[in-house]
């Protein structure tokens, strides 16, 4: 039988929403004890591409709720260099094949140096999770197009499980999150048809966010450039209007996420004044939208992702692509 282009990403954004509610209502105390990770000051998340863009937005949950530091580390610190001394820190070290070699000499190094260290991946038996001190199964199941969607969303979901363990007041946010994300199955962006004109008519694409809605950006952005072909940059709305904000005296789309913090939403609807004043074609995106309120940062970043990757999808469409299988990707990218 004949594959429709796009069918795998299609039914693999379907099936994220059932996912992210099985996941995000997950257990993971018994992953937190193993890795001690209750007992820990500082955390650091290492990841590449999508599984980065998640940890990102994860990393400004797990600040806002346990005032704790949480920063990345790039991998080549112990793929490429001498490792770090570390003290009371654990690694989030976030995956979807758990194979790549660099993410598993940061893990073995993470240890080496003294820090615990967490798989957070959807492959539990992989070689990231045997040599981490405990893993998280993100639960995502067989996700075949190359373009990573319900693994991202389900990262999401697995983070915020992970957070309810180390802060159990938490659990409320995850089940609302889960309730929310099921009662959207079938909400669709009022602005898709807009978002996919604009975005098919452009050469540049910015998405914005801020705080968690940041990571959310980068993921989109790294969505449109491996499914459409077309440019487009993540920016935070603190920094986007510095130099970057020239290249709207070109025809730009802007896509502002807005995850609805308080803190804010004035950089953000600043960076859209500015953009709409100078003619950049502009949507600014909150989980409203698509019928959700009262979510944290980071489930409102799920519920945006969800309902910006059939738009995603729809645009390498109409451009004439295949999204389940990218030019030059390949599903799993080794790195070293």
């Amino acid at each position: 039988m004949t594959k429709h282009p796009g069918a795998y990403m299609r039914a693999e954004i379907d099936q994220a929403i059932p996912a992210f509610a099985e996941g995000v209502r997950q257990d993971l105390s018994k992953s937190v004890k193993a890795a001690a990770l209750d007992k820990l000051d500082t955390f650091y998340t290492i990841a590449r591409g999508s599984s980065d863009a998640a940890a990102n937005l994860i990393s400004y949950e797990l600040m806002a709720e346990l005032q704790k530091p949480v920063t990345t580390l790039p991998p080549s610190v112990f793929s490429l260099g001498n490792g770090l001394q570390l003290g009371n820190a654990g690694a989030l070290i976030f995956s979807q094949s758990g194979g790549s070699k660099d993410l598993v000499s940061a893990a073995i190094g993470f240890k080496s140096g003294g820090g615990k260290t967490l798989a957070i991946t959807n492959t539990p038996g992989s070689p990231l999770a045997t040599e981490t001190d405990a893993c998280v199964d993100i639960k995502a199941g067989l996700e075949q197009a190359v373009p990573a969607t319900k693994t991202v969303i389900c990262t999401i979901a697995a983070g915020m499980a992970l957070l309810a363990a180390l802060k159990p007041d938490y659990a409320k946010a995850c089940e609302a999150a889960a309730k929310a994300m099921l009662a959207s199955a079938e909400a669709k962006l009022e602005q898709a048809d807009e978002i996919i004109e604009a975005v098919k008519s452009t050469p540049h694409v910015y998405v914005i966010g801020r705080g968690c809605g940041f990571g959310a950006a980068q993921e989109v952005a790294l969505k449109l450039k491996e499914t459409t072909a077309i440019h487009a940059e993540a920016y935070s709305a603190a920094e986007v209007l510095h130099g970057p904000l020239q290249l709207a005296t070109k025809p730009l789309c802007v896509l502002i996420l807005d995850t609805g913090e308080t803190v804010s939403n004035q950089s953000l609807s600043l960076a859209e004044e500015r953009f709409r004043s100078v003619g950049a074609n502009v949507f600014r995106l909150t989980p409203e939208t698509v019928g959700a309120q009262g979510l944290t940062p980071a489930a409102s970043s799920a519920m945006l992702l969800r309902a910006l990757y059939p738009v995603i999808l729809e645009t390498a469409l109409q451009l004439g692509l295949d999204p389940d299988q990218p030019e030059t990707l390949s599903k799993i990218t080794v790195t070293i």
